[in-house]
């Protein structure tokens, strides 16, 4: 029997029986969601009753939850919207997922705050920045960095951009699959988060925003409030809509993880955690973002799935970039290790005998890797 453990739910969780059940008893509802017909009125029951479960989930309101077609989506009409709407300086994350990057550069009003080596950000320096730009100051950063694993001290963020008027926006794609967000506690102006991190299908995106927030369309049309125009993709906002009716944060466990990282740094020499410390609990219960010296990360990975465990070198949004990681930069990783590091994102269903597998064939293959560097 073939080896198959996936250890990259970071990039794309599996979706669950139901979820593909319930997709596959939409596929005949090809009505569009826009038309006044019957089948029409059913799709856009459809979407209703996701936007309801969606707001539910996030403890928010079904009027203040807009569908994208993914996180990027959703991380790009927060960032746009609100910068093409209002006069205000950009203040953003180093570790934010690319979207955010790239988006940010294409203005000029911005400026990347700092953080340090384990990738949280300088609330000094922030609030050096809130006190001098007050209400002007539009400030985007990530809840958990999906790449190397850190939570950000998001609550106290929030509260410190909202003590100078500024505005928040946060993107929570990497964290929402292991960490409850409520849209009331956390009071960020607008968050956002994508349908594949937690069982749905690919292609469906989240932007939840306050009434008080006004945006530009990033898609014109009359659609979602007619900020994202389009056609909905109904089965992927139905997707997640079944996904997260019944989501259990109490199955969220970091056993696995630790399990995996205890061996690690006890039996295989040259090797670090990049990220926050385990021991802070500032950090995502699933993730395990490791750096092996003289290791080539592909190879690493390539030779991991050749044995039938797949894990990544990062985050899924730079992979077939020959260029360094955005995040290990901003946290000033060594050149020589950035590299030489793979990510093993864990669903907690591993069983012992799968992960001893796994730790038995990852010591091989680094072993392996820096024979043939030393040769």
């Amino acid at each position: 029997m073939k080896t198959n453990i996936y250890l990259d739910n970071a990039a794309a969780a599996p979706l669950t029986p139901e979820v593909k059940e319930y997709i596959i008893s939409l596929l005949d509802n090809f009505g569009n969601p826009s038309s006044l017909h019957s089948k029409g009125e059913m799709s856009k029951e459809i979407i209703d009753n996701a936007r309801k479960n969606i707001a539910k989930f996030i403890k928010a309101c079904p009027d203040n939850i807009i569908f994208t077609s993914g996180g990027a989506a959703s991380n790009t009409l927060a960032i746009k919207g609100y910068m093409d709407k209002h006069y205000c300086t950009l203040l953003y994350s180093p570790t934010a997922h690319k979207s955010i990057l790239k988006c940010a550069e294409t203005y000029s009003q911005r400026y990347a705050l700092k953080a340090d080596k384990f990738g949280f950000i300088d609330l000094i320096d922030l609030e050096n920045l809130l006190k001098i730009l007050q209400e002007k100051a539009f400030v985007v950063i990530e809840y958990g960095n999906s790449e190397i694993g850190t939570i950000q001290n998001v609550f106290e963020i929030v509260k410190l951009v909202h003590k100078y008027n500024g505005v928040i926006f946060v993107d929570c794609t990497g964290a929402v699959s292991t960490v409850s967000v409520d849209a009331n506690k956390l009071d960020a102006d607008m968050l956002a988060f994508s349908a594949h991190k937690i069982g749905g299908l690919k292609g469906c995106g989240v932007l939840y925003k306050k009434n008080n927030i006004s945006l530009s369309p990033l898609i014109y049309g009359a659609q979602e409030k007619g900020l994202f125009g389009g056609t909905e993709n109904v089965p992927g906002i139905a997707s997640l809509g079944k996904a997260v009716e019944n989501y259990d944060y109490s199955s969220v466990s970091s056993f696995n993880r630790d399990y995996v990282y205890k061996y690690i740094i006890n039996n295989i020499p040259d090797c670090r955690l990049i990220g926050a410390p385990i021991e802070t609990g500032g950090r995502l219960p699933h993730n395990l973002y490791m750096c092996f010296s003289g290791v080539e990360g592909e190879s690493l990975m390539i030779m991991l799935d050749m044995n039938g465990i797949q894990v990544s070198t990062g985050s899924a949004c730079g992979s077939g970039s020959p260029a360094a990681s955005d995040t290990l930069k901003a946290i000033g990783m060594d050149e020589r290790d950035i590299h030489s590091c793979i990510r093993m994102s864990f669903s907690g269903n591993e069983t012992i005998d799968e992960l001893d597998y796994v730790l038995k064939i990852l010591k091989q293959c680094v072993e392996q890797l820096r024979k043939f560097s030393a040769a």
